[in-house]
């Protein structure tokens, strides 16, 4: 009887060890099945991620396009207004150099009184009646001209300037 035993052990230690190697089993496959879901999770969620970075950033390259395009509208408007006042300018340089165009300024009556030559009467072409003008000297009123020029184009950049600041930062301004 103890062959038997001696079978009977080995045949436990078999019957242990393969419900021993299938529990093992069972427990990989599970553990396995868990690895997935939790891999499968993670894509989704990187997915997602990325799906919202995408969005994010298409988001910011249509705002930048935008402000290109506000920037570029300013700029040539601001540039239109640059090369208007020059023209203007260079016609009215024109006018006073073919003597066209005379600038004059009023004198103070007292003054004319006191000494100043000149006629207390308009002219019979003037619009003013009774004030005293006097003709300024054509390299003056170039002169005049010139600090006007650069005035106007002083403005108009300092408007662009503006305009830009505006166009980055249209918060700060409503």
């Amino acid at each position: 009887m103890p062959a038997l035993n001696v079978w009977r052990l080995i045949g436990l230690l078999l019957l242990a060890g393969g419900s021993a190697a299938l529990a093992w089993q069972f427990q990989d496959w599970r553990y396995g099945r868990q690895l997935a879901e939790q891999a499968r999770q993670q894509a989704d969620t990187l997915n997602q991620l990325t799906s919202a970075a995408a969005t994010a950033q298409q988001a910011e390259q249509d705002k930048r396009l935008a402000l290109e395009q506000r920037l570029a509208t300013s700029e040539q408007t601001h540039y239109r207004a640059m090369s208007d006042a020059q023209r203007d300018q260079d016609r009215l340089r024109d006018r006073l150099a073919t003597a066209d165009l005379r600038l004059s300024v009023l004198i103070d009556a007292g003054d004319a009184a006191q000494g100043c030559g000149l006629p207390a009467t308009a002219s019979t072409g003037g619009v003013d009646h009774a004030t005293v003008r006097a003709r300024l000297d054509p390299a003056h009123a170039q002169r005049i001209i010139a600090i006007t020029d650069t005035g106007d184009r002083g403005l108009i950049a300092l408007q662009a300037c503006q305009a830009y600041v505006r166009a980055l930062a249209p918060e700060h301004f409503e």
